[in-house]
């Protein structure tokens, strides 16, 4: 299906006009009949102006009012007409109607309807049927759609929780109301099959041995560390399978990241475990350093002259106090060295 642009429609202020024009007429005919006619009966010309009083209110159905960034989809009897967009006072075929499934379905996003009797329609399903004209409309603007957090294994096994905002727009209503059954919730789904497949491929954090690119090589990408690079690869699978309901992705971004609860506590302690184990490595570099540079400065300046047993009790006590947790107590020698 591919849209037709109606773009010789804008007449609906001269339609208007000729409209109260020619009821104005036909109510100038029905009076002059009445008169012409006496008390015995209307002449002919009555009933002309009759007749054209009740046909002349058939072409006020085809007035349309748009707003910028609004369109209409049209049907005559069930077939595609054509859309009219763009803001301005339009008419059209007083028979045709606008069409549009997703009028009544509401999701958590920007955009849409909110009065409670027009989430979902009678079925239940979010379809519409007779719809009012003004809730037909298509909405062209940049909308924003916050899907609700899923529960996804990561690469590892880990169960995450995950949400993502996604900034779309409708840019081919023919294929968004015909293509789909209801274009809104379609886009909804593939947002959380499109999230789930890429989540997969990635870890919460860097791990050892994991190819995130697909090159057989492993790499540091993760859901963390690699944000921009997970969003942007969301973005091109949610495209990938909205093309043929008339969606543009613009942008896709994580708005929420996180172990699942029954997994969080123990993940904590993991990283705290990580930290003190880097903290001790950097604390020990760093006494290792220093009983170094104790030791050379004496040898230097030959201030104390230490056996190789004397050298290690000196090492040891000094890695004692500079890598301990608590403040050292010295025990002060009154006596000799040896």
């Amino acid at each position: 299906m591919k849209e037709k642009l109606l773009t010789n429609k804008k007449h609906g202020m001269l339609v208007l006009l000729l409209t109260i024009l020619t009821l104005l007429c036909s109510v100038a005919l029905i009076i002059y009949g009445a008169i012409l006619g006496g008390e015995d009966a209307p002449a002919p010309i009555f009933w002309i102006g009759m007749v054209i009083f009740l046909l002349s209110w058939i072409p006020l159905a085809g007035l349309k009012v748009l707003k910028p960034q609004e369109a209409l989809v049209l049907t005559l009897f069930g077939k595609y007409i054509g859309t009219i967009k763009g803001d301005g006072f339009f008419w059209v075929n007083p028979f045709s109607t606008a069409f549009n499934p997703a009028a009544k379905t509401k999701l958590n996003q920007s955009g849409d309807v909110s009065t409670a009797a027009s989430i979902f329609s009678a079925d239940g399903n979010g379809n519409s049927g007779n719809v009012h004209p003004e809730n037909a409309k298509i909405s062209l603007k940049i909308m924003t759609l916050n899907n609700s957090r899923q529960k996804i294994n990561d690469c590892l096994g880990n169960p995450v929780e995950i949400g993502i905002a996604v900034i779309w727009r409708v840019v081919d209503t023919a294929k968004a109301v015909f293509n789909v059954d209801n274009y809104k919730e379609f886009l909804s789904l593939q947002c959380d099959s499109a999230l789930r497949n890429v989540v997969r491929i990635y870890p919460y954090d860097v791990a050892p041995g994991v190819d995130t690119t697909g090159d057989g090589i492993a790499d540091e990408g993760s859901l963390r560390g690699s944000s921009e690079v997970v969003a942007e690869r969301i973005r091109d699978e949610i495209q990938s399978r909205v093309n043929e309901a008339g969606i543009e992705i613009i942008e896709a971004r994580i708005t929420y990241l996180a172990y699942a609860p029954e997994i969080a506590a123990v993940m904590l302690q993991r990283q705290q475990a990580s930290a003190i184990i880097d903290a001790r490595r950097m604390i020990v570099d760093g006494a290792v350093g220093m009983v170094e540079m104790a030791l050379e400065r004496l040898s230097e300046k030959d201030t104390v002259h230490l056996d190789e047993e004397r050298k290690a009790a000196m090492v040891s006590n000094l890695l004692v106090v500079l890598c301990g947790n608590k403040d050292a107590q010295p025990v002060v020698n009154s006596g000799s060295l040896y």
